[in-house]
């Protein structure tokens, strides 16, 4: 039974490892390779019929965070960063009710997503994060097929973002993501994003999406400010109140 165990725990490895061409070179590494990569073609929208979340664990912050959250949510009503145009990153980016588009060249899959006019540069040609990776909104992204199922492993975000839409789910600078992309049918595809934060999360937290495809369909210019119609004080602060009467 403990070689059947080990023989088991050996394939399981095995099948997660990075898929290599006959030559070593990553899948997607050129053009040819690239034709016989899962078809992600098309314009994805996330669906909202109670998949968003769906079995996803509950968020469970250390205390500190814990507090954070605690002290945001018995503070006035607040303006989010989005009210000002400014884009949530990454978690709260591939969520947004806006569509995506995955774009394969040789070593890279970019995503471009209509929400706030973002583009992410996923790294397929078997390159390692950065020692010290600037802090960016959707941070450093490296990715590796394993089978039919592309592997984005994300680190160096800027802890100015929070980890949901309400601003008091914060996060740190060690905030760790591995989303896994995977085709459910044809015109399905599941997005799994596990969230791992040594400081801010007591266990990883796990999210999960369905997007919808739609062959047809292309991504609209997104000028944000072009249609902020709220006005601004001094501070930048847009001048809103939620508590106002009507």
């Amino acid at each position: 039974m403990y070689r059947l165990a080990i023989l088991s725990l050996a394939l399981c490895a095995l099948a997660a490892a990075p898929m290599l061409a006959a030559d070593g070179s990553q899948p997607g590494s050129d053009w040819a390779s690239i034709a016989k990569l899962p078809d992600f073609n098309g314009v994805w929208e996330v669906t909202f019929g109670g998949v968003i979340g769906g079995p996803s664990q509950k968020i469970s912050f250390t205390p500190k965070y814990e507090d954070i959250l605690k002290a945001y949510e018995k503070a006035p009503e607040q303006d989010t960063p989005m009210a000002n145009c400014v884009p949530p990153g990454l978690p709260g980016i591939m969520l947004q009710p806006y569509p995506i588009e995955f774009l394969y060249t040789p070593g890279m899959v970019t995503i471009v997503i209509e929400a706030f006019s973002q583009v992410r540069h996923i790294y397929t040609d078997g390159r390692k994060h950065p020692a010290d990776p600037d802090l960016t909104y959707n941070g450093n992204s490296i990715g590796h097929w394993e089978g039919d199922t592309l592997v984005v492993d994300s680190v160096g975000f800027t802890p100015d973002t929070p980890l949901g839409m309400n601003m008091g789910m914060r996060h740190s600078s060690k905030m760790h993501i591995i989303e896994r992309f995977h085709l459910l049918d044809p015109n399905k595809l599941e997005l799994v994003m596990t969230i791992e934060d040594p400081e801010a999360l007591a266990q990883p937290w796990v999210r999960k999406a369905v997007f919808a495809r739609h062959r047809d369909w292309t991504i609209d210019e997104y000028v944000c400010q072009q249609n902020n119609r709220n006005s601004l004080d001094a501070s930048g602060k847009a001048k809103i109140n939620l508590n106002e009467p009507k």
